[in-house]
């Protein structure tokens, strides 16, 4: 199949580029890096300056801020800046939260919080993921009881990433303890400078500070902020995780680290010659190319679908199960090619690339448990794409 974008997509992707390349500074080294606080306002900069550009939320309808672009087109955004490093995105109130609320969010609800979002003025986080409770969501049990029109939310939350910069979180809480386990759950907004509200740092292995644990103590809140229908909120959880589940990311930073980890395999010779001259190395890339591309076109499946209507279920997990676990593999063939340099951290002058494979290796395991694991994954094609019994 001769797979083609349009022109009119091809001079959208060299104008994303362009404004990219102008407005980050020359020592910019790339989103994700640690210590991620001295680049929070530069994010916030070239976010506000997206959505003026009317790229932000482009993929909007025009009510609620957008243009009405194509999927693709959107998926085409995300590739780009994800490959560049670009700061500025919101997956989180972009991606997740906005396409929620247009389907299940009350008029008052979308009037609230959409615009904010659209204008690049809000940073959301997401509220799933409880100390006893991940994979086996409906297990969660933060509570949100009734108290006249308000709701006393008490409770913890963990890998929230962003918590400590959120604004607003959209939370899941077991509103009817008595309910069976996919019912009596309602999804939640609230606000994050609620009194009761406290964040603790967590610090991953890659020593970056992305993910927090949210404490909740007595928290109220308006009844008027659940999304939905009272203890129907897995409905309305299931929905967010297939917009969650449907990113270009992983094929874009896989093609990048490959760029990268080519250029210093063509630069540094070993045995007299250059490495890239090893027909071992050569493999090694080449393999981990054609498995990013495939990743690649399976995301832009996805996005397809969507701008075709269709609800590509089944086939947002194909694509994020591949796509985590090949930026996996690409890593682990990056860490081979630079050998024992490899493990050197970005602090130690011999660092190959500055310690960035190193870094992005202890994060890729992350990538395959975020957003639902691999075997949470393979489960769904499973039962929703080959008809499989549930085990």
């Amino acid at each position: 199949m001769d797979y083609r974008f349009t022109p009119e997509d091809d001079a959208f992707r060299q104008e994303l580029r362009d404004f990219v390349q102008r407005e980050l500074p020359p020592d910019w080294e790339g989103g994700g890096r640690w210590p991620e606080e001295w680049n929070w306002e530069l994010t916030r900069d070239m976010r506000r300056k997206m959505a003026q550009n009317g790229w932000l939320t482009m993929h909007w309808p025009q009510e609620y801020g957008g243009q009405d672009a194509s999927p693709v087109r959107s998926a085409i955004y995300n590739e780009e800046l994800a490959y560049m490093r670009a700061p500025g995105r919101d997956i989180f109130g972009v991606r997740m939260l906005g396409p929620t609320l247009m389907i299940h969010g009350s008029e008052e609800q979308k009037q609230a919080h959409l615009q904010p979002v659209a204008r690049g003025e809000v940073q959301w986080c997401q509220g799933y993921s409880e100390p006893e409770s991940g994979s086996d969501l409906a297990s969660l049990s933060t509570r949100a009881v009734r108290d006249d029109d308000e709701y006393i939310i008490n409770g913890a939350k963990i890998w929230t990433t962003l918590g400590h910069r959120a604004d607003w979180i959209m939370l899941l809480a077991r509103t009817d303890p008595d309910a069976p386990k996919h019912r009596g759950i309602s999804f939640i907004l609230v606000d994050m400078k609620t009194p009761g509200i406290q964040v603790r740092p967590i610090i991953n292995m890659a020593g970056g500070h992305e993910f927090n644990q949210i404490i909740f103590d007595n928290v109220r809140v308006p009844v008027a902020n659940v999304v939905g229908e009272e203890n129907r909120g897995w409905y309305v959880a299931v929905t967010l995780l297939d917009f969650e589940r449907s990113g270009i990311d992983y094929s874009a930073m896989g093609r990048r680290l490959l760029d990268e980890v080519k250029g210093y395999a063509a630069e540094t010779n070993q045995n007299g010659q250059p490495m890239l001259q090893n027909p071992w190395v050569r493999n090694l890339l080449a393999d981990r190319y054609i498995e990013c591309e495939v990743a690649r076109l399976m995301a832009y499946n996805v996005a397809w679908m969507q701008g075709e209507g269709l609800v590509p279920n089944k086939e947002a997990s194909m694509s994020k199960v591949f796509g985590s676990e090949t930026l996996q593999r690409v890593t682990i063939a990056g860490m081979e090619i630079l050998g024992l340099y490899g493990a050197l951290d970005r602090n130690d002058k011999f660092a190959p690339l500055r310690g960035r494979i190193q870094e992005h290796w202890m994060t890729s395991f992350s990538h395959k448990i975020a957003a639902g694991t691999s075997e949470v994954q393979r489960n769904i094609i499973a039962s929703r794409g080959l008809g499989l019994p549930r085990g």
